[in-house]
Parts: structure tokens; C-alpha cells; sequence
């Protein structure tokens, strides 16, 4: 709306205004010169001469003017985004040094805008994306009391949008890093917004939600996660082991292989039942050793990878009963007669193992510090020694989902043959 009212009033400037001031002009010269039509003619021309080089003279000057705006205000911008670049050492403390010289710097705070989103972006290089002190500082650059909507319509059509909608992006960016917002957070937006804007709204819906979900998940996992692969590893097995209570999680060294070729660490998942089904596998059905597969704790990743065998039918396992199904609930001893006479015992199925999935059967799980077949190698010979003596007749197949030299190995009867799949 500012720039259509400015075109307008140029346009009628330049249409009506000049020329209105060059009749009044004319008029005056040709009552002056006692109504001599040339003189008047020629001071009307010279006149408008002149009002045209001044127009055009304006023009150039304001057309400078904005360039020079356009030109300080990138120099501005890009001395902002260039900051957080120009520092050698990134830490924490030379993050905050740069908020505070900011503000510092200048009381209008002006361009605030520019370098809170330049500070965002910039916020896991320095390492404090996760570091709810850090935020409430960047959020403080933002003027207090200003902003602030007095009235209803301020409040519905979003009294300064440009600050709001930073302000919220400051929110989603915590919400992402799960940064759960305080009371003193809640009262610099209540300062600087007022209780009836938007980045209010978003951070009373992050405090109902978020502590509800912060301890939805059963896998406690420490914050931050630790940095070394094998305790990494350790809590990654141990988390999808827990489908079995009884499984136990151990640390196998490839030291312990006479033929290994990396020496690494293998931390192996298995529990009694995967070794009781595994002792009753066919010989003759090879086994797979499938991966690799990523798992993810908090923000980090390891992969790891499974021993399965071939799916049961399902005609060899009792039918899946529904718990809440009260048709056939068997009846107490006093109304054992009311009950119809059984005149066959039916031979009652085995039930469908945790283990026992529609595509596999899965006998083991691990990771390993190099994630080679060599290390896998290893895992298969240490299984064998530690309460899997069938593994020494049962062929392994070694399949990888990522491109290798070679997609697959055999290991049969303690040999290695190696077939290279394509």
C-alpha cells in the first residue's frame, strides 16, 4: 500500500502540479509585461525548461539516494551473516561474545531480525543448538514493550510479522533439537509479544506436549549419547534385545579367532530360546547373515546385523488367539456340567515364537567396530564356541545390502568359499 500511494502521488505530481505552477507563473509574467502575449510565451517555455531539468535532476538524486540504501543495507546484511564465519576457535563462549556485542553495539538494535536467523543457522557449529541458555540470549535481542499488540485488530492480522514469524522460527528450531522451553523463556516472548501473539501460542502448545512425550519412550537413553562406537553398540544390541528378558548381551574380541584378519571388538545379542531354535535347524538350510541396518539413538547411528533362517509354514503353529475373545473362556469347577462333553483331546500346536517372524526366523544380532565380513566372520566362529556347536555343519550365507567386492560368502563345514553375486 505505501509504494501504490507513492506512485499515485508522483503520478499526479508530475501530471498537475507542475503544470498548474506553470500557468500561475506564465499568468503573473504576462500581467507584469502589460499583457504582451510573446514575453509571456517565451517565460512559459523557459519556465518549463527549467522545471523539467529540475525534475529530472530529482529523479537522479532519488534514484542515488535508494541505490546507496540498497547498497548499505547488503553491506549491512552480509556483515551480519559473516560473523559467525570470520571466527577461528567455535565454542559456546565466543557465540555468546557475538550476541552481546551485537546488542552492545547499537541501542536501536536495528536489522535484529537478519542476525537472529544468521545465529540460528550457524548454532551447531558452535555447538549450543541444544543449549536452552543460548536461546533465551538470541531472544533477548529482540526490543521489549515495542511490539506489544494494544488492541484486538494488532493481535488477529499479527502485529509486527516480521519479528513474530522470527521469533516462532527460533521455537520450531528448538522443538526440532528437542529443546523443552521454561518459565523465564515464556516470560521474555510475554515481554517482547505480549500473551496475544503467535510465538505464544507456539510456546504454550510446546510446554503441553513436549514434557508429555519426554519420557514416552521405554528406551531410557543418557543425554547426550556417549561418543564412543562400543558403547554406542552396547546400548543399541541391549535396546533390541529387550523383545526377550532373557537375552543376554556379551563383548566378543576377534583376538580370540586364530584366522581373523581384523582385530575388533563384536558385541553379540542372543538368548536362550534363538540357541534352542537354532539347535533344532536343518542342516541342510543354509543360514543368512543379513545387513547391514541402521538404528538410530537420539542423533546418532551404528549399524548392525542379523543371523536369520528360512520362515516356518504357519500350518505348524497353533492360530493366533485374540486375548479379548470371552466365547470359549473355560468355565469354573462348579459348572463343569453345564459344559458340553469333550469326546476328543485335541493335540494342541506350539505357539509362534518372538523370534519365529513371517520372514525368518532370527537366531542372533550384533555389531561390530568395522562392520566387515571378516569381523562377521568372526562372530559366526565365537557363536559356535559359546553354546552353538550346530553352526560348525550348518552353511552361513553372508548377504550385504550395500555394494561390496564381494555381495556374498559361504562358510560350510569350517571352510570359506567365496561366490561373487551380482
Amino acid at each position: 500500500m505505501f509504494f501504490l500511494r507513492r506512485a499515485v502521488i508522483d503520478i499526479g505530481r508530475k501530471s498537475v502540479g507542475y503544470d498548474f505552477r506553470l500557468y500561475c507563473n506564465a499568468s503573473k509574467q504576462f500581467k507584469n509585461q502589460g499583457g504582451r502575449s510573446d514575453g509571456a510565451k517565451s517565460s512559459f517555455e523557459n519556465d518549463e525548461n527549467k522545471s523539467e531539468n529540475k525534475e529530472e535532476d530529482a529523479d537522479k538524486q532519488q534514484e542515488k539516494q535508494y541505490n546507496n540504501n540498497n547498497e548499505s543495507f547488503n553491506e549491512k546484511d552480509l556483515m551480519i551473516r559473516g560473523q559467525f564465519h570470520e571466527l577461528a576457535i567455535k565454542n559456546r563462549e565466543t557465540f555468546l561474545n557475538m550476541v552481546h556485542m551485537f546488542v552492545e553495539r547499537d541501542k536501536h538494535r536495528r536489522h535484529h531480525v537478519e542476525f537472529i536467523y544468521a545465529a540460528l543457522k550457524h548454532m551447531e557449529e558452535f555447538g549450543v543448538h541444544r543449549d536452552i541458555e543460548v536461546y533465551k540470549e538470541i531472544l533477548n535481542v529482540m526490543p521489549k514493550g515495542k511490539m506489544i499488540a494494544t488492541n484486538m485488530f494488532q493481535a488477529e492480522f499479527m502485529h509486527y510479522p516480521k519479528q513474530q514469524d522470527c521469533a516462532t522460527f527460533l521455537l520450531d528450531q528448538m522443538e526440532y533439537n528437542a529443546v523443552m522451553p521454561d518459565v523465564e523463556l515464556g516470560d521474555l516472548i510475554q515481554n517482547i509479544f505480549g500473551l496475544r501473539s503467535h510465538p505464544y501460542y507456539k510456546y504454550g502448545r510446546m510446554m503441553y506436549w513436549m514434557p508429555k512425550f519426554k519420557h514416552l519412550s521405554p528406551y531410557l537413553l543418557p543425554d547426550p549419547v556417549p561418543e564412543d562406537p562400543l558403547e554406542l553398540a552396547k546400548l543399541a544390541v541391549r535396546q533390541m534385545c529387550t523383545v526377550d528378558v532373557e537375552s543376554v548381551v556379551d563383548v566378543l574380541k576377534t583376538e580370540h579367532v586364530e584366522s581373523s584378519l581384523d582385530k575388533t571388538w563384536i558385541v553379540s545379542g542372543q538368548s536362550p530360546e534363538q540357541k534352542n531354535l537354532l539347535a533344532k535347524h536343518s542342516i541342510e538350510s543354509p543360514l543368512k547373515v543379513k545387513g547391514p541396518f541402521a538404528i538410530w539413538l537420539r542423533n546418532r547411528s551404528i549399524k548392525y546385523f542379523t543371523l536369520v533362517g528360512d520362515a516356518e509354514p504357519d500350518d505348524k503353529f497353533a492360530p493366533e488367539e485374540d486375548e479379548d475373545d470371552v466365547s470359549n473362556m473355560p468355565l469354573p469347577n462348579f459348572l463343569k456340567f453345564m459344559s458340553p462333553k469333550e469326546t476328543q483331546v485335541e493335540v494342541r500346536k506350539p505357539n509362534r515364537s518372538i523370534h519365529q517372524q513371517d520372514d525368518g526366523t532370527i537366531y542372533g544380532i550384533c555389531a561390530t567396530g568395522t562392520s566387515t565380513k571378516d569381523s562377521l566372520l568372526s562372530w559366526i566362529r565365537l557363536l559356535e564356541v559359546n553354546g552353538n556347536p550346530s553352526l560348525a555343519h550348518i552353511p552361513v550365507l553372508f548377504t550385504f545390502s550395500t555394494p561390496v567386492d564381494d555381495r556374498a560368502l559361504v562358510v560350510s563345514n569350517n571352510h570359506e568359499n567365496v561366490n561373487a553375486k551380482k
